[in-house]
């Protein structure tokens, strides 16, 4: 049952601190079998060659910004918007291929173990 608090336990869209050399990777919450994150990019990609094997489901959403997620065997990165949202299952590889450049593209990561 939730209750009522006297405050939220945050803002996703407050602390943007913004760094156009690399992403921003933090946690919101952690529990036994679901870890939910705030990523920031505004610019980068996946390195060229590399792609994510992640060991569990993930459910991602894109609040804010553009992206383009390339998964591997396809010809053709998915072209995200904000409120677009994946289900991405555990081993199936895939790659950031942009992310818009000078802006804050705000994803919502929620790894399911």
């Amino acid at each position: 049952m939730l209750t009522k608090t006297s405050s939220p336990d945050g803002n996703i869209f407050e602390s943007l601190n913004l760094n156009f050399e690399k992403e921003i990777f933090e946690d919101i919450k952690d529990a036994k079998n679901v870890k939910i994150g705030r990523i920031i990019s505004s610019g980068q990609a996946t390195p060229l060659g590399e792609w994510y094997d992640q060991i569990q489901d993930e459910w991602a959403i894109l609040v804010k910004g553009e992206a383009d997620l390339l998964f591997e065997g396809e010809e053709a990165p998915l072209k995200l918007k904000a409120g677009d949202y994946v289900f991405i299952p555990a081993h199936k590889k895939h790659r950031v291929e942009r992310t818009k450049e000078g802006e804050a593209s705000i994803w919502i990561a929620v790894h399911i173990y």
